[in-house]
């Protein structure tokens, strides 16, 4: 499975963006596609994770109440809407797949299969 993140770019501080995770091929099944973010010299963090099969949700505490994903089955990809977006936010942004996921694999970053390349989201103040 090949995943395109898709969507980045510059926006001022308040503003929204949103992200698209495409797959390659097949169905997300019972799969759990999360995106992740990071910024140079820190750690990788979860930002939210959606298990495609039941459609629960698991979000980084940080974007809580102003990032909102979803996915399209006729598209096979996952949305990330960021709204109130702040400087801290800006980050290379990563979806990801874990395989045959159970609930308490969902925020393990090693236990994701596929990663696609990341797209930049810049916040400005």
């Amino acid at each position: 499975v090949q995943l395109q993140a898709s969507g980045g770019g510059l926006v001022q501080a308040g503003g929204s963006l949103r992200l698209s995770c495409a797959a390659s091929e097949g169905a997300f099944s019972n799969y759990a596609v999360g995106w992740f973010r990071q910024v140079p010299g820190k750690e990788r963090e979860l930002v939210v994770v959606i298990r495609w099969s039941t459609g629960s949700t698991l979000y980084g505490e940080s974007v809580k109440g102003r990032f909102t994903v979803s996915r399209d089955y006729a598209k096979n990809t996952v949305y990330l809407q960021m709204n109130s977006l702040k400087p801290d936010d800006t980050a290379v942004y990563y979806c990801a797949a874990q395989r045959e996921v159970i609930a308490s694999t969902m925020a393990v970053q090693r236990r994701y299969d596929f990663w696609g390349l990341g797209t930049l989201v810049t916040v400005s103040s």
